[in-house]
């Protein structure tokens, strides 16, 4: 059954994940989308054949679900292929995106069943293991108290993607669902959408928490990858590694390594502009350029997963990590946590990069 709030609910996407797969094992399940409130239709859903409830009558739409079981559970039903990740080729197609990111290892994809295109992402592997969170004041002098305690977190392997959201990618996104386009909450002259379409390579900025969200359930729908905006301990340990370093790169300052107020262009740059920067896992754009959200609700350290900090469905104030290109150095420390920001706020100075199939603190991949 689909609304507005079924399509946004966590849990309702996961329960029907579970039945896809359930699907893909036994051809004599059936799944029969029926939409009960205007929304905008999955890609994944919008490829069967659904009942559009909208404006009918309740013994309508009875009657044409009554059908639909008779017909469907007659006749053998196609396989819903789950794995592997990618679509198969004859479900797709490539399609030319900017060549810079071309060279950075983006992909541009247009499922021939749907029509609708879109960008996968180069993700790196952060690999299991324990990593040093949160700062200790004797090594980082300018470390604030809501850094500490420092803890040795362990932390299963995830994936994260290896810039920020890219423009070009979020373009599509804009295009396929009728979103709006991103604007600056606090004044719609700073960088308009007009203006960031023609900087593709650019990081999207002007987005919201909620943007962030709601691009990463996309994703998910379209690729049929598990997408998330990462928790501020997935964002930190891709940034540092396990070393406790400062910075991606160390404990050194180097201003010629991140786009910063101190050496920067005052403005943004294109993803991939100071490969120097990289982390000791070659995530790039950890440092400056944009504030990135994370899926993390402020609260104290130390840093527990199930205590409600990533719980989705929290108004309460979102973490941003890595500083931006109106940030000094000392908010571009891994370490960092910009915690005075509503999910609604957006601005020129903050967009996200994704997860993917990202796992909990403590948890293991089986």
């Amino acid at each position: 059954m689909m609304t507005p709030d079924s399509l946004e609910s966590f849990w309702v996407r996961m329960e029907t994940q579970a039945y896809l797969g359930e699907m893909a094992k036994d051809q004599t399940k059936i799944m029969i989308p029926v939409r009960l409130k205007a929304c905008i239709v999955p890609p994944f859903m919008n490829a069967m054949k659904w009942i559009d409830a909208v404006g009918r009558s309740r013994e309508e739409v009875t009657e044409e679900i009554a059908k639909a079981l008779e017909i469907r559970g007659a006749e053998p039903q196609r396989t819903i292929e789950t794995e592997p990740a990618k679509p198969k080729a004859e479900e797709r197609e490539e399609i030319g995106i900017v060549a810079t990111l071309g060279d950075l290892g983006y992909v541009g994809w247009k499922n021939r069943r749907t029509g609708v295109k879109y960008i996968e992402p180069p993700v790196v592997t952060i690999p299991d293991g324990k990593f040093f969170m949160g700062s200790d004041k004797r090594k980082d002098k300018q470390a604030g108290d809501n850094e500490t305690p420092q803890i040795r977190l362990p932390f299963g392997e995830y994936e994260i993607g290896k810039y920020p959201v890219t423009v070009a990618e979020y373009r599509l996104f804009v295009e396929a669902t009728n979103r709006a386009a991103p604007v600056n909450s606090y004044d719609a002259k700073y960088t308009p959408w007009e203006e960031q379409k023609k900087r593709p390579e650019y990081p999207v900025v002007n987005v919201s928490w909620y943007d962030g969200l709601a691009y990463s359930k996309w994703l998910s729908a379209v690729t049929e990858k598990q997408w998330k905006l990462p928790s501020e301990a997935e964002w930190e340990k891709a940034a540092r590694g396990t070393d406790g370093r400062i910075y991606p790169w160390g404990d050194e300052w180097d201003g010629s390594k991140a786009n910063t107020a101190e050496q920067g262009p005052k403005g943004t740059t294109p993803v991939g502009r100071y490969p120097q920067g990289a982390s000791i896992y070659g995530v790039m754009d950890m440092a400056g350029n944009v504030w990135e959200w994370t899926n993390t609700v402020y609260k104290e350290y130390p840093y527990d997963a199930k205590d409600g900090r990533e719980d989705e469905n929290s108004i309460n104030n979102r973490i941003l990590r890595g500083g931006s290109w109106v940030s000094v150095a000392q908010y571009a420390r891994a370490a960092y946590r910009n915690h005075y920001v509503r999910p609604d706020d957006s601005n020129n100075f903050r967009g996200f990069r994704l997860a993917c199939f990202a796992l909990s603190a403590g948890s293991r991949r089986t």
